[in-house]
């Protein structure tokens, strides 16, 4: 399976919609180039293009955005009302809360709630009538539908620290990864998903015209995956001040990050720095921290600033500052700027 690959469980759960409304789907997935035969191998995946081409035609066929989920059907153009209803605000949070306000005025059978807690953000759907045959597909779907528009308004990468959903885990469940490249429960009490709420204080960079762009072509927003993160940067600091004596490898920053190692690389030279040059930034504000507001030996500091030892320490010290950390201590003394 690639990621740009979708699976067949998904256009078994359209063509619900389907038998629910009485129509024919043969030309929708002649039209797509899907072969009705991957229908019977339940681990099978679709071209993403391909599915994006039939789940459009069949939007327009049932005139339902919902496919057939809910007991009352969403016309063709429901999801660009909500849009529109939400782009005017300053800042994704007011933006996605007006959007899960707005998508709760059109159906009663899920609820949407967006909630903050210690500086984590959750999207969470809750259920009030039984979604059947069509549970998986529209609780996926919402929730990437949100996390694609919200991408899409801030023009950035948002990425999960978790996302769970009420059912058991699927044959296909390796694509979660893609659809939610985070870590994935299954068999919670509700389909959610949590972002650092950092990223709703991001101001909304979309205007009229790139609305109407936007919903001229508005099903990649659910199934393609952002590569830019506005707060990679930030982010990646914060954790590194946090985590500086164990987070020590490229591999575990990115697993931390929801990201993988190419595109943590990727974007951090695209933003003009590194990992490197983060972790030399972090290391050199809190060595000269502690040497200013503490008597701990500088064999400590050496430790709790990351370094494996106290020479290497002193050597990347030097280099930063052109001294000796007993030096820089010495000076501060001397000076009467030494706190502790």
């Amino acid at each position: 399976m690639s990621s740009t690959s979708t699976p067949v469980a998904f256009v078994a759960a359209i063509l619900e919609g389907y038998r629910k409304y009485g129509l024919n789907p043969d030309a929708a997935l002649s039209e797509a180039g899907i072969d009705r035969a991957l229908l019977d191998t339940p681990n099978a995946f679709v071209e993403t293009a391909q599915f994006q081409c039939f789940m459009e035609r069949s939007m327009r066929l049932m005139d339902d955005e919902a496919l057939g989920w809910f007991s009352r059907p969403l016309w063709w153009g429901s999801y660009g009302m909500l849009a529109r209803a939400s782009f005017s605000a300053p800042e994704l949070r007011t933006a996605i809360r007006r959007w899960c306000r707005s998508h709760n005025l059109l159906t009663r059978d899920v609820m949407l709630r967006v909630t903050e807690s210690a500086g984590t953000a959750t999207i969470a759907i809750i259920e009030n009538v039984p979604l059947g045959v069509f549970r998986e597909f529209c609780l996926v779907s919402i929730l990437r539908n949100a996390l694609g528009y919200s991408s899409w308004l801030i023009d950035s990468r948002i990425a999960c620290m978790d996302a769970s959903f009420p059912f058991e885990r699927p044959p296909h469940h390796a694509a979660y990864q893609h659809m939610f490249p985070t870590s994935v429960r299954f068999g919670a009490r509700h389909a959610s998903v949590s972002l650092d709420a950092t990223y709703l204080d991001l101001l909304v960079r979309r205007d009229e015209v790139a609305m109407n762009d936007m919903l001229s072509n508005a099903l990649p927003l659910l199934t393609d995956v952002y590569r830019r993160d506005r707060l990679l940067v930030p982010r990646l600091r914060a954790l590194l001040v946090t985590h500086m004596q164990t987070m020590r490898t490229a591999e575990e920053m990115a697993h931390a990050l929801g990201t993988s190692v190419r595109s943590l690389y990727r974007q951090l030279e695209e933003e003009g720095t590194s990992v490197q040059a983060l972790k030399d930034e972090v290391r050199k504000e809190q060595a000269m921290q502690l040497l200013h507001r503490s008597n701990l030996p500088i064999k400590q500091i050496a430790a709790s600033t990351g370094f494996t030892n106290e020479k290497t320490f002193s050597r990347a010290f030097r280099r930063w500052f052109g001294k000796m950390p007993s030096q820089y201590r010495r000076e501060l003394r001397d000076a009467g700027r030494l706190e502790s």
